[in-house]
């Protein structure tokens, strides 16, 4: 360029054209606009969606992208150095490029930073857990009908501070390179059986104290008949959950003065060979074991998963599932047979999923087709209600089935308290760990169609309408 008088003068092109003047710098440049506003513009549709595949875009695989521009564009700049360098000659130009690099590395720290945080935050929601990756579809599946439902995964699975969020994504990590490789077991082990579970004290004590006294507690339990009228008959249970340093269920296992210590013969924990109950203010000390013998091996201090292994991930039999569809109005009673057609094909074995849906309706409907199309309605609810059941407890591509997964809250599917209330524990003067049904619960009614205790505390017309559509 030149003057009046024809002298040459130098153009100082821009800072931002001079900072981008490298393929790699533009190759940048073009990476971070495009993921600030690709993000911008999925922001909303990501924010409360259910889909997690939308979030992973947004928080994970935009926000990647950006970093990788920012590492581009001074990678760029440097390798044209001397370019820069000789654009720049002029103090003028160098202040202008000290404002434009304050600037810009402004503005990348706080884009920076919400990418960030909204990633971290992502990733501790539970459709990035249970939905983002196919081999956790059966716990997200069994945490849908579980009492903690609304309970994030993290609350329960990562440990509180620096420490239990960097152990959780390293193991995410490997978990992630076992499904890429295909190597991951199947079915998945609980986190009890691997050891990896965060202890209760810092989860479920946060929330539930053992010093908590709970007191006895009615439980109604509804069991359908296979029979033509889908008879329904009650258990009545009262149970005597006590708590604190006080008698009943939680008080003698979660004294806070009483520590319990025991072995176990196998990942599960269903086999308790030997059971320390000791005292921490007098110091007295118990040991049970099975005909006075002893597994070797670590010993495990019980809490409150040991019996409530199933909190927020509960798999179901399918005639407990069933019975609880009838209870909740989703099988209408009035399908004669409807429990009796249910279980058999529940039952049945399916090679997939979408198979097991598709055949478990079509069955069923074709059961009252002819006799019930009046009831084509209920009749639908009902397919569709026993398909959920097994769509929710099994799954065979995972080599999940019917009691894969033990529970062990009560003693009606597994051993569960039996597993040291059996009446072999005993120390080596005789006395025994107790297995007397009292100590637990009072038995009011077993499988009674119309139990008395219900008409006794004008509970059995209630119960009766709440059966009604």
């Amino acid at each position: 360029m030149h003057d009046e008088k024809g002298t040459v003068v130098k153009r100082h092109r821009p800072v931002a054209v001079l900072l981008t003047s490298h393929w790699l710098s533009l190759a940048g440049t073009a990476l971070v606009t495009t993921a600030v506003l690709s993000w911008l513009f999925l922001f909303g549709m990501a924010r409360g969606s259910e889909n997690p595949y939308l979030g992973i875009l947004n928080y994970l695989i935009v926000p990647a992208g950006f970093f990788f521009g920012l590492i581009l564009i001074p990678i760029g700049a440097w390798l044209s150095k001397g370019h820069i360098r000789t654009g720049i000659e002029s103090g003028n130009a160098r202040r202008k490029l000290f404002l434009f690099l304050g600037v810009t590395t402004l503005a990348n720290l706080v884009l920076g930073t919400q990418f960030t945080y909204r990633a971290v935050e992502h990733m501790g929601t539970v459709s990035f857990c249970g939905q983002s990756c196919h081999v956790m579809q059966p716990e997200f599946r069994a945490a849908q009908v579980a009492g903690h439902s609304r309970v994030a995964c993290v609350d329960c699975h990562v440990a509180p501070g620096a420490a239990g969020w960097f152990s959780a994504k390293f193991a995410g990590t490997r978990q992630l390179l076992q499904v890429t490789l295909d190597s991951y077991p199947k079915p998945i082990p609980s986190a009890l059986e691997t050891n990896r579970l965060v202890a209760a004290e810092t989860t479920c004590e946060r929330c539930h104290s053992r010093n908590r006294l709970i007191g006895a507690r009615l439980r109604v339990i509804p069991q359908y008949d296979g029979d033509e009228a889908n008879s329904v008959s009650h258990t009545v249970l009262m149970m005597l959950v006590g708590g604190g340093a006080g008698r009943g269920i939680h008080g003698a296992h979660l004294d806070p003065d009483v520590e319990i210590r025991y072995t176990t013969a196998d990942s599960k924990r269903q086999g308790i060979p030997w059971v320390q109950w000791r005292n921490k203010k007098s110091g007295e000390t118990r040991e049970y074991g099975i005909q006075g013998s002893r597994i070797k091996g670590a010993e495990l201090i019980m809490q409150c998963v040991d019996c409530h292994n199933r909190p927020a991930h509960t798999f179901e039999n399918p005639a407990k599932a069933l019975d609880r569809a009838f209870a909740l109005g989703e099988i209408p009673t009035g399908l004669p047979f409807a429990k009796k057609h249910a279980l058999e094909l529940l039952q049945v074995k399916y090679a997939s999923q979408q198979e097991a849906d598709v055949k478990i309706r079509d069955s069923f409907r074709s059961r009252y087709e002819n006799s019930h199309a009046h009831r084509r309605n209920d009749v639908e609810r009902a397919a569709g209600a026993i398909a959920a059941i097994y769509l929710r407890n099994v799954f065979p591509d995972l080599k999940v089935d019917w009691g894969t997964y033990v529970n062990n809250g009560g003693h009606t599917e597994f051993p569960g308290c039996f597993r040291c209330h059996d009446g072999n524990h005993s120390t080596r003067n005789g006395n025994t760990i107790a297995n007397d049904c009292s100590s637990c619960h009072e038995v009011l009614a077993v499988e009674e169609q119309d139990p008395e205790i219900l008409t006794k505390l004008n509970l059995a017309e209630r119960i009766a309408n709440l059966r009604k559509p």
